[in-house]
């Protein structure tokens, strides 16, 4: 993972919540697309040069960091894995 650190902190720059903007959702900043709709059209298969070609306000970038914020998000809803005791 070349990098990867890097660009998943990235993540916190590109996408905020603003009260009232789009009813509080997670939006790209400077824009009025939500975090939502990226993820779905990435869900419904689309790569990002499609993502940003609809939503041109949107970069390649913007799209690595809505996977990442996915990714991080996922990461602290998941269970901690069991440890073994010591015998």
């Amino acid at each position: 993972m070349n990098g990867a650190p890097d660009k998943i902190k990235n993540h916190a720059e590109r996408i905020i919540r603003d009260p009232n903007i789009c009813g509080g959702e997670h939006i790209f900043r400077g824009t009025r697309v939500t975090l939502r709709t990226v993820l779905a059209s990435l869900a419904a298969g689309d790569g990002a040069e499609e993502i940003v070609a609809d939503f041109p306000s949107l970069s390649e970038e913007d799209v690595r960091a809505a996977i990442a914020f996915a990714a991080a998000s996922a990461e602290e809803d998941l269970p901690a894995p069991a440890i073994p005791p010591i015998r």
